[in-house]
């Protein structure tokens, strides 16, 4: 045997060595749904685009049951310009008016949503677009956000047009989807109506938190630009309890766009999802690493 071959041979017994030690988790996950919110630059970089289709593609033919939820605020920001559609923003959140919820509703639900389809069907899976609107799948409401103005500390009620919140969810699509003989993978848009068929739209995370909780999810899983959750002294904190997320809000460790994710992640551990990972997307492979190994790739809250 030559040299190279041997190597080839030792590089085959490690991915062996990999696949048994992996065992007892894809037994842990075998029927149970896992819920993904795709997003950042994992899903706008093609080689971690097509990285993150054949994870899930793997999932599904591992037993898994994937669920895709995913945003898409910076090509929806890339239309609105290329149509000339002026953004009007009140206390830093975009108003979304009738001409850009026409905008959202075609990125989402068409162009990325069809993407994303295409990428998965690539890597050998069968995936099924829809938006939160199909089959009644999420029902929404109007979002009330207050603001307080900082130098007469008066509350005011913003009005941010079509931007939405679940009110109620009805899974039996997903359901018949996941159930199917076929392997079907949904992937889903957060775009829905309310019960006059007025289409809103709604915040990826929220969305997928609302879905997880609704399917009882194994694992909640929230791709982001982070490497997780970090301590007060940014130090990445791998194991996370629900009332210290809770504690990491009220102190101000942490900021900015965490704190609205770590109260998605409680809200969808009160609705029943068994543990919640932030992790960053843009690792190839993350979802795996996390899922079937014992290192992990990011935050456990439960």
């Amino acid at each position: 045997m030559s040299a190279s071959d041997a190597q080839d041979q030792e590089t085959g017994f490690a991915i062996a060595r990999t696949l048994a030690e992996a065992l007892p988790f894809i037994q842990t996950y075998d029927r149970k749904t896992i819920v993904i919110k795709y997003g950042g630059h994992a899903m706008g970089e093609e080689a971690l685009a097509a990285s993150f289709a054949q994870d899930v593609v793997l999932l599904k033919h591992l037993g898994v049951n994937p669920v895709v939820v995913h945003g898409g605020g910076p090509q929806i920001g890339r239309m609105l310009d290329r149509l000339a559609i002026q953004s009007r923003f009140e206390d830093g959140l975009r108003v979304t008016d009738a001409p850009t919820m026409e905008v959202v509703e075609m990125v989402l639900a068409g162009s990325i949503n069809k993407q994303i389809v295409r990428a998965i069907t690539a890597a050998g899976g069968k995936a099924v677009g829809l938006s939160g609107a199909d089959a009644g799948l999420l029902r929404a409401r109007k979002t009330t956000r207050r603001a307080r103005d900082p130098d007469s500390h008066v509350e005011r009620v913003l009005d941010l047009g079509f931007v939405g919140e679940p009110h109620a969810v009805d899974p039996t699509i997903l359901h018949a989807l996941l159930h199917a003989p076929e392997d079907f993978i949904p992937v889903v848009a957060p775009v829905a109506a309310d019960a006059s068929g007025q289409s809103y739209n709604i915040n990826a995370d929220t969305a997928a938190g609302a879905l997880a909780g609704a399917l009882g999810a194994a694992r909640f899983m929230l791709l982001t630009d982070v490497a997780g959750v970090l301590d007060a002294d940014r130090r990445l904190i791998r194991d996370l309890l629900r009332a210290d997320a809770q504690k990491l809000i009220e102190t101000k460790v942490a900021t900015g766009g965490m704190i609205p994710k770590l109260e998605t992640a409680i809200a969808a551990l009160d609705q029943g999802v068994q543990g919640v990972v932030i992790l960053d997307g843009r690792k190839p492979h993350a979802l795996l690493v996390e899922l079937f190994t014992t290192y992990g790739a990011g935050t456990l809250i439960h």
